[in-house]
């Protein structure tokens, strides 16, 4: 334990290799308090290579077969931490825009000792000091654990960082295949990159499409875009600008004639580059250019074909040899666009030459020039954003076509929504009334169905208790007068199980009775709830209602599915009986009850509905200031709701649940009963965090 170095020993010496202060810092890797250089047996050794070997086959396979990132980084830190005899094994990466080293994947546990964040600064633990330097440190650790990070670059880019602390020394062999699997997992983020960069680029295309009609601002991106990405010297769009033809290009359009663009010739006409993205040192060619001295550039383009040229100077074709090569193009890919309406354009991406010149052929180039294979790849994100772009023109067209319709028509398209609206009111009141009535109807015939059975059944419960207690003492005075049964007797006893008989048959007889009370108890609130279609008003007891309307809501309130139950607190008041619409309130009272079980479903305990009921004095704007009036409060402890959505919740067809679970009627037809129906009163109070509470008030007659 004396040769082992604490964090903040590791720590310091490694400020002191920033400031240069240590000594024998070689320039590939830095290793501190140095590494035993014991010998191992032949079979120890041969053993440790198999290991290795397999890792780097491994890790191959995870690179090459995985398809995420993530999925990569993962089973890289599995594997080794499975084959270099490794406690913990972790991959940092580089984040630009925070600047951290933040963990995005890892494997086993990390001692205390050497415990590092998630996200981790330059300079700060060895992370941190790998990242900075951006090379590999190996130094032990506590606990017999050695430290190894390797940072992960590719083309002088810092990418990350993987750690790997082993309960073995690293031998030169492993910090060869650890310097293998760095440069191997850096690739590997690179390349993830790189094509969530392309998707990156169509995504904003599309966006941009979608949210604006600017062509220009469309184009301009494009280029830009593609610029930075493909890493070209050149990028741009241009247009085929036909002069004189309109006619001739609309009937070959329909006509359908195939291949009319290559058939149009004419003197005036010219590619004109409007957009374009260059490196500095390079001339602008914003401009025009004859089609004629083109050459078969032209020609390939309006027969809409691909241009793909890996090297300029090995075209066969002259003309256009000599024009792309008089601007320094090396490598060329353009590819063509054409709209609805006929128009062609093109992308053209191109590497360059250092030097400009009238050179001819490959022969009088420079050594130093630039090829560039164009790959797939490239062809098929080019391909999409020409078919992008070519949606993009299209809606710029349409849209200026359907501008002056749009304007002709608002007025009347407001008039007819103003209209509807008003008919979707009226048409939402019959609707949910005739629902509500033929629901009652139903509930009722159901309730009146079940109540003639379940009386059969409940009366005669009654005689069955007696008649099984008057055989249950008559089987006793058996027992008791003739204790020595005989055995064919005896025997029939045993295998039913008289005994068992004897004490269970009244359990089963009081819980039938109490089965067939629970039902009859049900029965009546389905009978009291389904006054839906009595219009007219009737002296009931408005505490029945909402007992009723509990009973019927009663499996959303228990638990169920790992959700606890919510409680009904109930403050009933003395209240009178009232003449109302009964089916009707108790409509309004289950449209609220509702809304408040949805508001508390998904809620943390403890989840409380209360209702409180009295009555009221105070003057509540009735023709007669001195009205007594029933107040009922139904309250809950879920949410609550903004000001904006309590203004808006007795609008029809307004709702904040989701899709398929809210319809926006139900508080609007509460409220039309309410007021409409019993010229009472409803509102509405709630603040975010506080809850909701429904205030219901109608006057006593």
């Amino acid at each position: 334990m004396e040769n082992m170095l604490s964090l903040t020993e590791i720590t310091n010496a490694l400020k002191k290799l920033d400031r240069g202060e240590s000594k024998g810092i070689q320039e590939e890797e830095v290793a501190i308090a140095g590494l035993e250089t014991t010998c191992h047996p032949p079979e120890k050794v041969a053993r440790r290579r198999d290991r290795l070997s397999t890792l780097e086959a491994e890790i191959g396979i995870a690179i090459a077969s995985s398809t995420t990132l993530s999925e990569i980084l993962n089973r890289c830190t599995t594997a080794m931490l499975q084959h270099l005899d490794a406690t913990f094994v972790g991959i940092w990466i580089f984040n630009r825009s925070t600047r951290l080293l933040e963990l995005q994947a890892f494997a086993g546990e990390q001692s205390p000792a050497t415990e590092f964040y998630d996200r981790i600064p330059f300079g700060i633990s060895l992370i941190g000091f790998v990242a900075q330097h951006r090379q590999p440190y190996i130094t032990p650790s506590q606990k017999h654990e050695t430290l190894a990070g390797y940072p992960l670059i590719v083309e002088e880019r810092l990418l990350g960082v993987v750690l790997v602390a082993c309960r073995t020394n690293i031998t030169e062999e492993m910090r060869n295949l650890l310097g293998w699997v760095a440069n191997a997992i850096a690739i590997a983020i690179d390349r993830s990159r790189s094509w969530a960069s392309r998707e990156s680029l169509l995504f904003r295309l599309a966006n941009q499409i979608r949210n604006s009609l600017e062509l220009n601002q469309i184009l301009e991106t494009a280029v830009q875009e593609i610029h930075t990405l493909l890493q070209l010297d050149w990028c741009l769009f241009m247009w085929y600008r036909p002069e004189e033809i309109k006619d001739k290009i609309q009937e070959q359009i329909s006509s359908n004639t195939s291949n009319f663009s290559a058939n149009i010739k004419t003197q005036n006409s010219s590619w004109e580059v409007v957009k374009e993205v260059r490196n500095p040192s390079l001339p602008s060619l914003i401009g025009r250019y004859p089609a004629e001295k083109v050459g078969t550039f032209s020609e390939k383009l309006l027969n809409l074909e691909i241009i793909r040229i890996d090297d300029v100077a090995t075209l066969e074709e002259p003309v256009m040899r000599r024009f792309l090569m008089s601007w320094g193009y090396a490598a060329i890919l353009t590819l063509p666009i054409q709209t609805h309406s006929g128009e062609i354009g093109a992308f053209s991406c191109g590497m360059c030459n250092t030097l400009k010149g009238s050179f001819d052929t490959r022969s009088e180039l420079p050594h130093n020039v630039k090829l560039r294979p164009w790959s797939d790849s490239e062809v098929e994100l080019l391909r999409a954003v020409a078919d992008q772009l070519a949606i993009a023109i299209d809606q710029a067209e349409l849209y200026t076509q359907a501008r002056n319709s749009a304007e002709i028509a608002q007025t009347q398209a407001q008039q007819i929504a103003e209209t509807l609206h008003k008919l979707q009111a009226t048409q939402t009141q019959l609707i949910q009334t005739e629902k509500m009535s033929s629901l009652g109807n139903m509930v009722a015939g159901v309730a009146h169905e079940i109540n003639n059975p379940i009386n059969f059944i409940s009366g005669n419960i009654t005689h069955a208790t007696n008649y099984v207690k008057n055989l249950l003492d008559l089987l006793e005075l058996y027992q008791k007068h003739s204790p020595n049964p005989h055995p064919e007797i005896q025997e029939k006893a045993e295998s039913i199980e008289l005994d068992f008989i004897k004490l269970d048959l009244p359990k089963l007889i009081a819980s039938m009775k109490i089965g067939t009370d629970r039902i009859s108890q049900i029965v009546l609130s389905l009978r009291n709830f389904s006054r839906l279609e009595e219009s007219e008003k009737k002296i009931v007891d408005i505490h029945e209602g909402i007992d009723s309307t509990l009973l019927i809501l009663q499996h959303r309130l228990k638990s169920s599915c790992g959700k606890f139950a919510i409680e009904i607190v109930k403050e009933y008041g003395e209240l009178p009986l009232v003449e109302c619409c009964a089916g009707q309130l108790n409509q309004v009272f289950m449209n609220i009850l509702s809304n408040a079980i949805d508001a508390l479903e998904n809620h943390p305990p403890p989840r409380i509905i209360t209702i409180e009921t009295a009555v009221g004095e105070q003057e509540c704007n009735f023709s007669t200031p001195d009205v007594k009036f029933v107040v009922i409060r139904i309250s809950d402890n879920g949410p609550g709701m903004t000001e904006a959505i309590v203004n808006r919740s007795f609008d029809p067809f307004f709702t904040t649940k989701p899709v398929g679970k809210g319809t926006g009627l139900g508080l609007s037809i509460s409220h039309h009963i309410v007021v409409e129906k019993h010229g009472g009163i409803l509102k509405c109070f709630s603040k975010p965090g506080e809850g909701a509470e429904f205030l219901i008030q109608i006057p006593l007659t």
